[in-house]
């Protein structure tokens, strides 16, 4: 036996144990052995592809974790429009959907028609398309009619099959179509390995973005699972419904397995009472129940309107809600002396956690919806996240419900609070004695984008403020290790740790303590822009506001904010501190610009750079007369993309900003 004659023998063992394995753990939840095990066995065949390449076929297990890169998703053509339901929040709305359905089927001279149930996944629609039990494409649902090729994105999720099992009877072309969504357990390990900044609000967000990504090896690492729901095409498993759904489980796909065939309206809203509560005990999350008549046969006779199709609906649950008591209205002072009331309410369970606080946003808010203290209170959450106040039940108002006092005065230090005109919140305006806005100025400073002075937590910061060792940031780079030690929970090693870090913090760039200052509206990348057009801090200082107005994405608005901070008496006092603890108070010398190749480009990366860093890839841009900018927008003229990109690239393909690679970046240079 040749040498590829055995290696070709163990490549399709390896390939049928993987995919049996993924079938065990994505489809049957039912592992055998562990992730280590598992990954041993994938990482035996990909070594075996390496050696013998003649080897790798388009559904070996090896292409799931992704490599390639794809410039531009083409637009395919649907094979049938892939519409979406309309949506019903009531039992009364599905009565009457049953109702009507009843009607549509009488005028076809059939009776009421058995429905299926299902579960409705909260997820990303795409369409599968097998040639002779091969996955050859995958699509977005996209505008209904066409959407976007992501085959290889597609290839990377485990619970896809590449290949349907032998003598399965798919000659031919079938389609399957279903749901992309991240299960809650890798979800949140993707959301805690990202930065506050980039973290995604909930798994269907982070599942849209992450089908867009044009790096599959990132698609990869993002662990996302896939729900099929539909079938079509030679061997579907005849016109039920409910046969088609237990045909796609043969044919290896996941479907939930909890659907449920249906004979009546009764039976219906059983089944969505039933899991109103059942689904938070699913590993993912699900916002409502798909109905569809079970006979297939007659979908094309009942038909559809312009955007839905008439023999299914989807009923979805309303936000979670629940009933609690307002125990009273607290007012917190940021570090921009904004005045944010907070509902303190009586603790209530609530879409898995208990909620004792919620943001009552601003004075007009509380207004709005007429609260008054001890009132009882209808609480939901936000995406089923953020906890808020919807409404006062004004029918159970207590006798002994107060009205809320709006303060007059800060409650940090009793200032007299001012609402700027056209503005719905209150400030306090003792910007230099208020503890609350020292306390937020601080940790601004020290905050990971600004400073980066790690061991400046809140603790610490709220001694050194009631202390009166600290007033300003400034007074951080005189703190003598004795005064340390005599705070709480401090030290020798500790106060020491601290000093070294603050002391660390003095070789930070101009820009990033433009940055850390806390001047209302200037952003990482406006600093950026004020450090480019005034490379010195006493320039800046005295730079007029029509002249910062001039400035590259500064309007008149920033420009004023500019102007005013720095004609406060107590920013001279910041300034000499900063200087006698020798801060970066200009910029590095500008480097001679080699060629125009970014000339009037605005540039942004994003990810991690394998060639370059950061600040020297920047630094190669404004070499060749381009402008590097921190956020993205439609006058982004280019994106350089690096390994693990997230919510920037995505943002970038949704604006349709050139996006590039690192290597044509370099090429470019």
């Amino acid at each position: 036996m040749t040498d590829i004659t055995r290696a070709a023998l163990e490549a399709d063992m390896l390939r049928r144990e993987i995919e049996r394995h993924n079938q065990l753990y994505y489809v049957e939840a039912k592992p055998e052995i562990s992730d280590y095990d598992f990954d041993m066995l994938l990482e035996k065949l990909i070594r075996l592809e390496r050696q013998f390449p003649e080897l790798v076929t388009p559904d070996s297990p090896s292409q799931r974790v992704g490599g390639s890169v794809t410039r531009v998703f083409a637009s395919v053509q649907h094979r049938e429009p892939m519409l979406s339901l309309s949506n019903t929040y009531s039992s009364g709305e599905v009565e009457e959907f049953y109702t009507r359905l009843g009607k549509l089927l009488l005028l076809e001279g059939l009776e009421d028609g058995e429905m299926v149930a299902e579960l409705k996944f909260d997820g990303v629609a795409v369409s599968l398309l097998y040639h002779n039990g091969i996955l050859v494409r995958g699509a977005t649902r996209g505008d209904g009619l066409s959407g976007d090729d992501i085959t290889a994105n597609i290839k990377t999720i485990p619970s896809i099959p590449l290949r349907l099992p032998d003598g399965a009877g798919v000659d031919g072309e079938i389609e399957v179509r279903g749901e992309v969504f991240m299960r809650r357990e890798d979800f949140d390990r993707m959301n805690d390995s990202r930065p506050d900044e980039d973290r995604f609000a909930n798994p269907r967000n982070a599942t849209a973005g992450t089908l867009k990504l044009q790096d599959s090896a990132e698609v990869a690492r993002r662990k996302m699972s896939f729900v099929a729901y539909f079938l079509k095409g030679p061997g579907a498993g005849g016109d039920s419904q409910f046969d088609r759904l237990v045909r796609l489980e043969g044919l290896g796909f996941y479907t939930g397995g909890h659907y449920r065939l249906c004979r009546g309206v009764q039976e219906i809203l059983a089944f969505i009472d039933e899991w109103s509560q059942k689904r938070r005990t699913l590993p993912y999350e699900t916002d409502g129940v798909v109905l569809k008549l079970n006979d297939a046969a007659l979908w094309d006779r009942i038909g559809a309107t312009a955007k839905s199709p008439r023999w299914a609906i989807a009923y979805k649950y309303p936000a979670e809600e629940a009933k609690t008591i307002l125990l009273d209205v607290v007012f917190q002072v940021g570090r921009l002396g904004t005045i944010t009331p907070v509902a303190e309410l009586e603790p209530v369970l609530l879409a898995g956690s208990t909620v004792s606080r919620s943001t009552l946003h601003n004075f007009d808010e509380i207004q709005r919806l007429g609260l008054m203290l001890r009132d009882r209170v209808i609480i939901e959450k936000s995406g089923e996240v953020i906890p808020k106040v919807k409404r006062t039940v004004l029918e159970e108002r207590p006798l002994d419900a107060a009205p809320i006092v709006l303060p007059e005065s800060c409650p940090e230090c009793s200032s007299t609070l001012v609402r700027p005109e056209g503005e719905v919140s209150f400030y306090c305006p003792n910007e230099d004695g208020c503890p609350a806005q020292i306390r937020g100025r601080l940790l601004h400073f020290a905050s990971r984008h600004a400073m980066d002075i790690q061991t400046l937590g809140e603790a610490l910061v709220d001694q050194l403020v009631s202390k009166g060792l600290v007033k300003d940031a400034g007074d951080l780079y005189f703190l003598q290790e004795p005064q340390l030690e005599q705070l709480e929970r401090m030290g020798r090693k500790s106060a020491q740790n601290v000093l070294r870090a603050i002391d660390e913090s003095r070789s930070i760039s101009y820009e990033r303590l433009l940055y850390s200052l806390g001047i209302r509206h200037v952003g990482r990348a406006t600093a950026r822009e004020l450090a480019n057009a005034y490379p010195d801090m006493e320039a800046l200082r005295h730079a007029r506001e029509e002249e910062l107005s001039m400035v590259p994405d500064i309007g008149p608005v920033v420009a004023r904010s500019i102007s005013e901070y720095f004609a406060r008496p107590a920013f001279t006092e910041l300034l000499e501190k900063l200087r006698q603890a020798a801060l970066q108070m200009r910029a590095s010398e500008p480097k001679l610009q080699i060629n125009r190749n970014f000339e009037g480009m605005t540039v942004l990366f994003t990810g991690t750079l394998e060639a370059h860093g950061r600040q020297e890839a920047s630094e190669l841009v404004l070499e060749r007369g381009g402008r590097v900018v921190g956020s993205v927008s439609k006058k982004t003229s280019l994106v350089v993309a690096g390994r693990d990109a997230g919510s920037k690239l995505e943002k970038a393909l949704k604006l349709g900003v050139r996006v590039i690679t690192e290597d044509e970046f370099t090429a470019m240079l």
